[in-house]
């Protein structure tokens, strides 16, 4: 196993993956119906170990000496109830859900998985366990790690994974050449952009889908936002992302989580917040692989064009520089 502070062989940086390109320059991106903004809304369902097994780079249990039952008990209060709440809420709205998954899940909540794939919710994976992070792995165990999410899907939903977004944010220089390599459409763990963008891959063809960092409950709630002021933040978003959607169409992601916007103090802000957005007529509602596969089938010229393969082996000056997630 590599230490992180060491440069990986064949790796990249986002800097010679993405081509810059200038928001108010770009050629304009439409959405289906001439809608402004298309929606997606993401709720990370996870499984976080007890004890897990290895500890890399960060803890997942930092408050104290493991194990620390109040930080897996609130999570499992996620899986036990909160989700239910969001399930109900979402289908209040009859909205389409991809799912932020720890692929685990499928196999230890039974009931959820059931749940999950009867109402046709789409899945990107969020890795095995919110446990397990990726930082720090050499290229073949992160390549097995994918391939091992790839492989419960296709066993539970019949096709291969449409997006992936690592565990706890840990996006490693490789992962987007993996990603791609297995096939999976698009990646989560850029932030960078309020649009899709091609991602430059050792072969094949990677979108960035725009997942927020901002409109996330998990990142409120360490920031002692309650949810309330995090209503009012979805709602604010929403507001100038729909005036600029008049001449370029935006993608608007909301992450939530079950243990956190699922608990009965908070339930009914996400409900008043979803209420408003969906209250105007420019909102194209959508998984993330369906705002992908419009993208790339309508707005292949929006960042002028898709960028070429990377080489077999690029090297570069600087480390992997790991997110907070």
């Amino acid at each position: 196993m590599m230490p992180t502070s060491e440069q990986p062989r064949n790796a990249v940086d986002p800097e010679q993956r993405l081509d810059y390109s200038a928001a108010p320059e770009r050629v304009p991106l439409r959405w289906p119906g001439g809608a402004r903004v298309a929606l997606w809304v993401a709720p990370n369902i996870e499984h976080y170990e007890y004890l897990p097994q290895k500890i890399r780079v960060r803890d997942p249990w930092p408050r104290m000496p493991h194990p620390d039952i109040l930080g897996y008990g609130l999570r499992d209060y996620g899986n036990r109830v909160g989700v239910w709440r969001l399930m109900e809420l979402f289908d209040r709205y009859r909205l389409p859900v991809t799912v932020s998954l720890s692929m685990a899940v499928l196999d230890m909540y039974p009931d959820i998985a059931e749940a999950m794939l009867l109402r046709d919710w789409e899945f990107m994976s969020h890795g095995l366990y919110n446990t397990r992070y990726h930082w720090g792995l050499d290229e073949d165990d992160e390549r097995a790690a994918i391939a091992q999410c790839q492989d419960i899907h296709r066993a539970f939903v019949g096709r291969g994974l449409p997006g992936w977004f690592s565990p706890a944010a840990s996006n490693t220089l490789r992962t987007p050449d993996l990603v791609a390599e297995a096939g999976i459409a698009y990646l989560c763990d850029l932030y960078h952009d309020d649009q899709p963008t091609p991602i430059r891959v050792r072969s094949g063809e990677l979108f960035s889908l725009p997942y927020s960092m901002e409109i996330n409950d998990s990142i409120a709630w360490r920031r002692g936002q309650e949810a309330a002021a995090f209503a009012q933040k979805i709602c604010d978003e929403f507001d100038v992302l729909y005036a600029e959607g008049a001449t370029h169409g935006k993608v608007m992601n909301i992450a939530v989580h079950p243990f956190i916007m699922g608990q009965p103090h908070r339930i009914d802000h996400l409900a008043r917040a979803l209420e408003y957005v969906l209250s105007h007529s420019g909102v194209w509602c959508a998984t993330g692989s369906a705002i992908v596969d419009h993208y790339r089938e309508h707005c292949r010229d929006h960042h002028r064009a898709l960028p070429q393969a990377l080489p077999a082996a690029t090297a570069v000056s600087r480390g992997p520089g790991d997110p907070e997630p």
